[in-house]
């Protein structure tokens, strides 16, 4: 990916890093395990992005 991207782009990418992180660990506590995987995981080779 080139060096120099727009904002808007960096912006979009930013957001998907932030919405590939797991199930926080107190929201298994708080839900007795109900959610244990996060059903909007993303792998970063197999998926890619509409960026």
């Amino acid at each position: 990916m080139a060096r120099n991207k727009p904002l808007a782009r960096k912006l979009r990418l930013a957001k998907a890093y932030k919405q590939n992180s797991p199930v926080p660990l107190w929201v298994l506590l708080r839900t007795n395990r109900r959610f244990t995987s996060h059903p909007k995981r993303r792998h970063w080779r197999r998926v890619t992005l509409k960026v």
